[in-house]
């Protein structure tokens, strides 16, 4: 049996793998689900302060206290900036690496410029901002996915997307505009790309096969490891063997 390190995407936390968690469980695999600090029920800690490097704080000392080795590491949309940085901290606890539908950043990147939602300069000027105590604490971006989510409705029943919704949560702006010091292009771990079909990652899925990473395709949007946990594991578990 493995045991799996799930990182979440951006509004979210440890409860958006539920559905995962109780699959994988199942069949005897030990699954840990941090939430990173900011976010879902750790909301109440976000600050000007908190950015990628204290997401990669919060995986390696998970790592460390619960002593895990042999880790399938999997990560979700926003936590594919935070794994190039845990695997340099802590790779030799990590077996194998699995981004789903994730971001792929290259060292001194931004997210928000990198995805084409701000300039670089005006990321440059906000992360400027914090640095001076000043600025927004929160990017909004719970309220940005549910505007979206009118617009485009997730491919899964409605009962469960507005459970989805419901507990979205902000995202420390920091972790939107600050630079990312470790970038995909520093791994060497083995590492799959999962790519939804219906999604706003098209780029990052080019930047997989740049990398020669293997890209499995999976027919759903983003949100897929909520929408089709089922699948998503199968696809999962394949890649582990």
């Amino acid at each position: 049996m493995a045991t799996y390190l799930l990182m979440h995407g951006g509004g979210m936390g440890g409860w958006t793998w539920k559905f995962m968690r109780e699959i994988l469980e199942a069949k005897g695999h030990k699954v840990f689900t941090p939430t990173f600090t900011g976010f879902g029920e750790r909301e109440h800690l976000i600050g000007r302060d908190i950015g990628n490097e204290t997401h990669v704080t919060d995986i390696v000392n998970v790592l460390h206290y619960e002593d895990l080795t042999d880790v399938i590491l999997v990560a979700h949309s926003y936590s594919g900036t935070v794994a190039p940085g845990v695997l340099a901290q802590a790779g030799d606890r990590i077996r194998r690496v699995i981004y789903l539908d994730a971001i792929i950043p290259h060292a001194g990147e931004r997210i928000a410029s990198l995805l084409g939602f701000a300039s670089e300069e005006e990321m440059a000027g906000l992360d400027a901002m914090l640095d001076a105590g000043e600025g927004p604490i929160g990017s909004g971006v719970h309220e940005q996915q549910r505007a979206m989510a009118k617009e485009h409705p997730h491919m899964m029943d409605r009962d469960r997307e507005q459970w989805l919704l419901d507990h979205l949560s902000d995202q420390p702006m920091r972790a939107t505009c600050c630079l990312i010091p470790v970038g995909a292009e520093s791994i060497k771990h083995p590492v799959d790309y999962i790519a939804a079909k219906n999604t706003i990652m098209t780029a990052m899925h080019d930047r997989a096969r740049a990398l020669g990473w293997p890209v499995h395709d999976h027919p759903g949007d983003h949100a897929f490891n909520v929408g089709d946990p089922e699948g998503v594991c199968d696809i999962i578990e394949k890649i582990v063997g």
